[in-house]
């Protein structure tokens, strides 16, 4: 009999990540190995350095996860590993070892796209919360024994439009079920910069740490969002191009002269604007002191008096201004797909789907508008296994196994 359980594997990026998943729909583990304090010091990911720090913390890592969810690689239905979008180093970390591993216990292989994985983090933590609503010991027995999370638990879902916004994407897909799987059609996406990108350029701009998001969240709370009149232009379509997609980063992944130009995305205009305001109004004074507190390991200000001693308000209020900006142009043109695709149902995901701002300007919006929109855990929100290992269990299900010659696939698009 089949036991459910499904150890999944994700090294796309900055994250060594392995969790065990059951059925879908409950986490019985899930570690992170984080290599932030390796790639903090230079602002960004450094490819060479996260597949170096990845082979250091593979084997570690999954021998924890394991651990923590009590169970043996005996106890195993199928390995799921992060094939692309990423890193090609870091994912083949990942691939090179779940194939290595699946091979010596002769278990499937199941290749997932990472940002399907991001999806089911927000499906992991409804299915999760609908199984501990039965019961909290039923969640955990009956339900698996029901097969939560088959055919029949898949086909009972409905339509939604997933948001998934971070560091590397800004993709706007309709996800449907069928046959208990799921399939996703692209709606919209960046041209350039993704919005999770954007963050963390201003924040090294501003000499302030890395990852930018948690830095420009945390000042933000304490700047004036109207201080800096921030805007974005719609996206028109490049007549010298001829119908032909534009050559931007992942371009050949996704059909973007087909998508509707209002829902499109671009943030490389607002950190250009950004740089403009800090050079016009001398704010670069302080930089150098903000980076060398960032790297002696200072936390992001948790309140005014700490804000002000790292940053003046000069700074605060550009900080306000960028997020409220970004997070208002997600907002509008998610919510104008979900208008035009009719979906009452909104998936938000991906790291910066933590910001604080955004999950409140979201959930405004979305209960004004009468639809519904929801959002994972802030431990979900980031690259994790978990999610990979419930994106996987539709596959199993199906019997959509990975070939031998697996690799990596770093523009690996998703959906049509």
């Amino acid at each position: 009999m089949s036991s459910g359980l499904i150890l999944g594997i994700e090294s796309s990026c900055d994250e060594t990540a392995a969790a065990v998943v059951e059925r879908g729909a409950r986490t019985l583990a899930s570690v992170v190995a984080s290599q932030i304090a390796t790639h903090a010091r230079y602002g960004g990911v450094v490819p060479e350095l996260a597949s170096r720090e990845h082979l250091r913390a593979i084997v570690p890592v999954v021998r924890a996860a394991m651990a923590e969810a009590g169970v043996g690689f005996e106890d195993l239905d199928a390995i799921a590993v992060t094939a692309g979008p990423g890193l090609a180093g870091a994912l083949l970390v990942g691939i090179t070892f779940a194939k290595a591993l699946a091979y010596a216990r002769g278990l499937p292989v199941i290749a997932v796209n990472h940002l399907e994985g991001h999806i089911h983090a927000v499906l992991l933590e409804e299915r999760q919360h609908a199984a501990a609503s039965v019961s909290p010991t039923l969640a955990t027995k009956t339900e698996a024994s029901r097969g939560w999370v088959t055919h029949e638990g898949e086909n009972k879902d409905e339509p939604a439009l997933a948001l998934v916004v971070s560091g590397g994407h800004t993709h706007l897909y309709l996800a449907e079920p069928a046959h208990g799987a799921w399939r996703y059609r692209l709606v919209g996406r960046t041209v350039d910069d993704a919005a999770g990108e954007a963050y963390d350029k201003v924040a090294k701009l501003l000499g302030l740490g890395y990852p930018g998001g948690p830095w420009i969240d945390a000042l933000a709370r304490f700047g004036d969002a109207k201080a800096v009149p921030f805007s974005f232009a719609q996206i028109k379509t490049k007549v010298h191009l001829g119908g032909k997609p534009p050559r931007t980063k992942a371009a050949k992944s996704a059909p973007i002269a087909d998508l509707d130009p209002h829902f499109m995305f671009s943030f490389s205009g607002i950190k250009t604007a950004v740089l403009r305001h800090v050079e016009l109004n001398g704010l670069r004074e302080g930089v150098k002191a903000r980076i060398a507190a960032v790297l002696a390991g200072a936390p992001p200000p948790k309140t005014k008096e700490q804000a002000l001693a790292l940053c003046p308000q000069a700074v605060l209020d550009l900080a306000a201004s960028f997020q409220h900006a970004v997070v208002g142009d997600l907002m509008k043109k998610t919510f104008a797909a979900a208008e035009s695709l009719d979906a009452t149902r909104i998936l938000v995901t991906g790291g910066v789907a933590a910001n604080r701002e955004l999950r409140e300007r979201f959930s405004a919006e979305a209960q004004r508008r009468g639809a519904r929109v929801a959002f994972p855990t802030l431990a979900l929100s980031t690259d994790n296994a978990a999610m990979i290992a419930a994106a996987a269990w539709p596959r199993f299900v199906a019997g959509e196994y990975a070939e031998s010659a697996l690799s990596a696939d770093p523009s690996l698009a998703l959906g049509v």
